[in-house]
């Protein structure tokens, strides 16, 4: 999606040219900032939101410049934060709601899958769900049980949502942009352990938004994944690059819809594929990805598609974590089964 078009959805242009290097939690603040600027339909809801500004401080001082009206603070039940949010989609508001973590969402299942996946669809168009739900997920922070979860299959799976996971701040404020001013309702998936990673953000040139894009290139295998891994999947091809390997890794970004089209390119370059994510194994993202993959590309596969994921357990907290989210290690044995299969 070109640049015009998002600055026609949001309303208002982009800021002056300018590169900054910010963190992904400093963006999503300046995002939301923008996105409350540009329309004043566009509020913020959750548990501390408002005050405090959120858990990770992402939604800090937008409650000062733009009142308690647009910014405020709810009770301590998830299900009534998106109850809430769906009322104000009805009536013409596009909220943004959070949920502190991501094991915190699932009191708010049933609204999420039962009324703001499916009221487009109940209405026949005439109840969109304006609503984009700031979900801090994934592992990295070593938090304590319910507070480190990765559900972004269970949400894929629902009709009706869309789901992306920004893998860096310039994604994260241009993909927030984006997905304030979409008429579907929107997981927007923050990988916790990058909230204070900084980098060099455009803010005025967001580059093409919708599907994955290729982060890195390569020709010899190509590693796919989302949010937090994309980070550890490029640490890996540097690491492979010693070797002589070059991995091409992808940054799937919209994790629903998928962008198979890109990842089919990338793996007829390579003619080798992994997904790399922290759920489980088992009806993970990642058999979904490698079935798609296998149908476009099974004439072209030199080794079956890999997975290197989390195990079939609850998502551990504390030290365990470490044994139980993919690791360098993990990620380069995959690399080297792929690489060294053969047929028969």
């Amino acid at each position: 999606m070109s640049e015009s078009v998002i600055e026609k959805q949001a309303g208002a242009a982009y800021p002056a040219p300018a590169v900054e290097e910010l963190s992904m939690q400093k963006t999503i603040n300046r995002a939301l900032a923008d996105a409350l600027r540009a329309d004043p339909k566009v509020l913020v809801l959750g548990e501390d939101v408002g005050q405090l500004g959120g858990v990770f401080r992402v939604t800090a001082d937008l409650q000062a410049e733009f009142g308690a009206d647009r910014v405020f603070d709810t009770p301590l039940a998830e299900s009534g934060i998106l109850g809430m949010s769906v009322g104000l989609a009805m009536a013409g508001y596009h909220p943004i709601p959070e949920v502190q973590f991501d094991g915190f969402a699932y009191p708010a299942v049933n609204q999420i899958i039962a009324q703001i996946g499916r009221m487009n669809y109940r209405s026949r168009g005439k109840l969109p769900m304006p609503i984009t739900l700031r979900v801090p997920s994934f592992g990295g922070l070593r938090a304590p049980e319910m507070h480190t979860e990765s559900l972004e299959a269970l949400f894929a799976h629902v009709p009706g949502l869309k789901v992306v996971s920004p893998a860096n701040p310039h994604q994260a404020y241009h993909l927030m942009r984006l997905a304030a001013t979409m008429p579907d309702p929107v997981m927007f998936l923050e990988p916790k352990p990058r909230y204070w990673q900084k980098e060099a953000v455009d803010l005025a040139e967001p580059g093409m938004l919708d599907g994955a894009r290729i982060a890195r290139e390569g020709k010899h295998v190509t590693l796919v994944a989302y949010g937090a891994m994309v980070a550890r999947c490029l640490q890996v091809a540097e690491l492979a690059a010693e070797d002589g390997i070059q991995v091409e890794v992808v940054d799937l970004r919209w994790i629903k819809p998928l962008d198979i089209a890109t990842l089919a390119g990338s793996v007829a370059k390579t003619k080798r594929a992994i997904v790399v994510h922290e759920a489980p194994l088992t009806a993970g993202m990642g058999g979904e990805i490698a079935a798609q993959l296998t149908q476009a590309c099974f004439d072209l596969l030199k080794a079956p598609v890999e997975r290197v994921t989390g195990f079939d357990v609850p998502y551990p907290s504390g030290d365990l974590e470490d044994e139980y989210v993919p690791n360098v290690d993990r990620i380069l044995f995959g690399i080297q089964r792929v690489l060294e299969y053969r047929r028969g």
